[in-house]
């Protein structure tokens, strides 16, 4: 359920129009693989390898639009995710910005009886280097089972650093999921990640009784279309 943004993947580059003096427009594209598809703490692909990759669009406004896939076989005949998604975002201030939008995941494959598309509306602040978000249920294939929007809530606290010169950084993650959209109605996860030129190695872990350590290695890259 997204991106390693969900974790590691944007991107930036490419530009589609531009005046003399500032770039209007640009589209740019990913591709990433990780050893675990993790999100939210909880795994999408069983503990197997996922490859994915997306494409965004962004303009001097501060408008964005975008789409990402990757595998993902947590539901009943499920073998891949397809998520869309915009928003507007920008900066208020030089150590302030802020990100609001929609998005929708989407498992064309899934088995019907699996109920496996929603959509969330979602928004944070960056402070420096701290991160807050919020993401609210905004549509669900499952809400003839009583699932209505605003029925879950998923609140993030990020922190990321770098370590030396080197291009090292860090990051510190923490999310606390409410509701009855996925089953349990509490659970906390948390993780670090250490990332360097496209790489990064990290621990993630949720507070659920069946839950374990899980470790993870990926790899991303951004390219102009």
């Amino acid at each position: 359920m997204l991106k390693l943004k969900k974790t590691v993947v944007l991107s930036a580059v490419a530009l589609m129009g531009l005046t003399s003096t500032a770039v209007l427009a640009e589209v740019t594209a990913n591709a990433a693989a990780t050893s675990n598809y993790l999100w939210r703490g909880q795994e999408q692909t069983g503990g197997d390898a996922a490859v994915s990759g997306g494409i965004d669009y962004t303009n001097e406004s501060g408008f964005y639009a975008g789409t990402w896939a990757s595998n993902a076989s947590w539901a009943d005949e499920m073998t891949y995710e397809l998520d869309f998604y915009a928003g507007f975002g920008g900066d208020i201030n030089e150590t302030v910005s802020y990100d609001i939008g929609y998005i929708y995941y989407a498992y064309p494959d899934a088995a019907s009886s699996a109920d496996a598309d929603f959509s969330e509306i979602y928004g944070s602040i960056s402070i420096g280097g701290f991160s807050f978000g919020a993401s609210v249920l905004a549509t669900a294939a499952a809400s003839g089972d009583g699932t209505d929007f605003g029925d879950s809530l998923y609140l993030t606290a990020d922190y990321g650093f770098a370590i030396g010169s080197n291009g090292t950084e860090m990051a510190l993650h923490v999310g606390h999921y409410s509701g009855d959209f996925i089953g349990d109605d509490n659970i906390l996860d948390y993780g670090v990640s250490i990332s360097k030129e496209g790489f990064t190695f990290g621990l993630s872990d949720t507070d659920m009784d069946d839950s374990d350590i899980k470790a993870y290695v990926a790899y991303s890259v951004d390219f102009s279309l």
